[in-house]
């Protein structure tokens, strides 16, 4: 529902249909030793069905690439040459690699480039590599750049648009600042600051009573923002011309839905100055009623349609928005009927002190 376009966790790909991505672990990397550790060589042509010695076609195009990127063939890892052949053994299609157990620059990206014009060869087509460590804005760089003159060299289009995956407690800030410096990256991998959010690790929730058998409540404080707006409520999204949200509408519930066109009296909840006219191009109700007398009332969306409904509430919001550093608040407003309820009701309720 966040964006993200895929999973690792094989569970939850089984239970909610979310499409599996991932890569092998740097302890799948370290369990080898050399190519004689692999108990299978042979892979068969996806085309043809021919079957040839995968393992002797990718010491071939390791030798080939030393010379072209520079790198010595003594210097690349043998460990994770021998467990990059083996992914890619059991994992043709999908043979996305981890390049930074040892060195990225002087074994991982020779050692994965060998393979993936290996499997190239017989018709298969390499997904991409994963950094984990380091400098990911440098590396990622340099990883564009060989496979760009990979792609010249064997005059495969295709091979500059390698994934490279960008991964090691990733967070927003990380993100924000890889997109301020050049970079090669085109995917992220996060984990960590996934499964807890740093900014706000607890979701803190409190139920309100709004109204009680017709009767409208509302709760005051001296706290402006725990304030409540009182009674049922209806609620709208107002849009702009140019189909952005200008802004989300309450009103009493008996109150005329506003209307696409028709210019609208919208004010701020709380200070009695700030007020604007909106006339919105369209109008969008926001609330359902999805439970009901002990029953769910309407047909339960699945999550890839919780999935897109979430993408495109975010394309109607205006960049200034969505920035990252001093976003601008997003308005909230109630009609000139439901201010004046909300403040009378305020007042009565109210204690009124008295001086001596």
């Amino acid at each position: 529902m966040g964006g993200f376009d895929g999973t690792s966790n094989v569970l939850a790909g089984k239970m909610y249909g979310i499409p599996l991505k991932g890569t092998h672990a740097h302890s799948f990397v370290m369990s080898y030793s050399s190519v004689d550790d692999l108990n299978i060589r042979i892979l068969a042509n996806k085309t043809t069905g021919e079957k040839v010695d995968f393992v002797d076609l990718c010491l071939k195009y390791q030798k080939e690439l030393s010379d072209l990127l520079d790198v010595l063939q003594s210097e690349c890892s043998s460990s994770e040459f021998a467990a990059f052949i083996a992914y890619a053994l059991s994992f043709p299609d999908s043979f996305l690699a981890l390049v930074d157990t040892y060195d990225v620059i002087r074994s991982g990206l020779l050692n994965f480039s060998a393979v993936a014009l290996a499997l190239n060869q017989l018709g298969y087509r390499a997904i991409g590599v994963r950094i984990d460590s380091g400098d990911l804005a440098y590396q990622s760089l340099v990883a564009y750049e060989k496979f760009r003159t990979i792609g010249d060299k064997y005059s495969l289009d295709w091979f500059p648009e390698l994934t490279i995956v960008a991964s090691n407690d990733i967070n927003e800030d990380t993100i924000v600042s890889l997109k301020e410096q050049k970079h090669g990256i085109n995917a992220f991998g996060i984990g960590t600051h996934l499964v807890t959010c740093e900014r706000q690790p607890a979701l803190g929730c409190v139920y309100k009573l709004v109204e009680i058998n017709g009767h409208p409540c509302i709760k005051i404080s001296l706290d402006v923002e725990k304030v409540t707006v009182p009674g049922r409520k209806s609620v709208f999204r107002l849009y702009g011309k140019e189909g952005y949200a200008l802004l989300d509408l309450m009103q009493g519930a008996e109150e005329p839905a506003p209307k696409a066109q028709s210019k609208v009296l919208c004010r701020h909840p709380f200070q009695e100055s700030k007020r604007c006219y909106a006339t919105p191009s369209k109008v969008e109700p926001l609330l359902k009623i999805w439970w009901q007398n002990g029953k769910v009332q309407q047909k339960m969306p699945d999550l890839e349609e919780i999935r897109s409904h979430v993408q495109n509430s975010l394309n109607t919001l205006r960049a200034d928005i969505k920035r990252n550093l001093n976003p601008t608040p997003y308005k909230v407003s109630v009609t000139d009927s439901l201010y004046q309820f909300m403040h009378n009701l305020w007042l009565e309720n109210a204690p009124v002190g008295e001086l001596n």
